[in-house]
């Protein structure tokens, strides 16, 4: 079932829901809602899969004064206290990882009870840059991932993505600001990610105070559709060790 839902007179939010049981929410990166078709197929048969689409994304209209990760954020928060969801999966890719990142920063409530990172973009890390070849950004897929195209964003994504996540596409107080998340987290990351490196990631589960680094081999940038199985894989070996 997909619903639109007006948060403000020129702000709507479509959401996908689908399935039964633990609230799972999964944030898309740069290529869109399609990208995550292998995690919301996967966990629908066990839980209440939320999917939105960022505003800008697939012809739905970002006003220009929704212009941050910040309220992308508090938006999804915003959703999880209205529909009185509680220890909520949270998984962003990519961009999406950066917007679940930032939840998990502002979740005085403690809404989120796991938090799964896939190649996720955000913070600075120093010494290491995140690489956009050609201007595609973060959460394209493609060649700069190490797998097939599977479609590339629109010019609309390319600019939402611009509006969000600024010139530099990072928060310079992020990683410093993750030291106050106890929530169980797990980054996984493509062993092949050529736009943002292994040890980005593994700076950026660094500064969880509880979180776990898993590499996908043969995956690139977009491990949930280069290499779902695996990814998958360990996602469910996450979930399971840390739920009693």
């Amino acid at each position: 079932m997909t619903d639109v839902l007006v948060l403000h007179d020129d702000l709507a939010l479509t959401v996908t829901e689908t399935g039964e049981g633990r609230p799972f929410l999964v944030l898309h990166g740069g290529s869109g809602p399609d990208s995550m078709t292998p995690v919301v197929e996967h966990y629908a048969s066990t839980h209440h899969v939320l999917a939105p689409v960022h505003p800008g994304w697939d012809d739905t209209p970002r006003p220009d004064w929704f212009s941050g990760v910040d309220d992308l954020a508090t938006t999804y928060l915003d959703l999880l206290e209205d529909r009185g969801l509680a220890d909520v999966v949270v998984l962003g890719c990519s961009f999406g990882g950066w917007v679940a990142a930032e939840m998990a920063v502002r979740d005085r409530a403690r809404r989120i009870g796991h938090l799964v990172l896939v190649d996720a973009v955000g913070p600075e890390v120093p010494g290491i840059a995140v690489r956009v070849p050609g201007g595609r950004p973060p959460g394209a897929g493609g060649p700069p991932g190490g797998g097939p195209p599977g479609g590339g964003p629109s010019a609309a994504a390319m600019a939402a993505v611009r509006a969000y996540g600024g010139p530099t596409m990072s928060d310079p107080k992020l990683l410093r600001r993750l030291a106050r998340v106890h929530t169980p987290t797990l980054v996984v990351w493509g062993e092949d990610d050529l736009v943002v490196s292994p040890d980005f990631g593994r700076a950026y589960a660094a500064a969880f105070p509880d979180a776990r680094f898993e590499l996908i081999p043969g995956a690139g940038h977009v491990p949930t559709r280069e290499e779902p199985e695996a990814t998958l894989a360990a996602i469910d070996t996450f979930l399971t060790a840390e739920t009693p």
